[in-house]
């Protein structure tokens, strides 16, 4: 039997907002099917996310904050949008 994984050319993800970023993107949850090797650039660029990711939102795969947008992403990751959070 052939290794399928190989021929995969496609990956499923969840985009996940939080606070006032979901508020403003009428959901919290998002589930996109992205080509594999798609990056955090390209993601941010496709949903048109990388003015909020330069204005302070967090990004987060499976609960690590990264700072490398080159990040290839893994299928059925969770991607996060984290606001900034203020506190007192």
């Amino acid at each position: 039997m052939d290794d399928l994984s190989s021929d995969i050319k496609a990956v499923k993800i969840k985009l996940l907002f939080f606070g006032s970023l979901a508020e403003s993107m009428g959901q919290r949850e998002i589930e996109v099917v992205l080509s594999k090797g798609t990056t955090i650039s390209q993601l941010l660029d496709r949903f048109q996310l990388s003015d909020i990711v330069n204005n302070g939102v967090k990004v987060a795969i499976n609960g690590e904050i990264i700072q490398n947008h080159d990040e290839i992403i893994a299928d059925s990751s969770e991607v996060a949008f984290l606001p900034p959070f203020s506190g007192g």
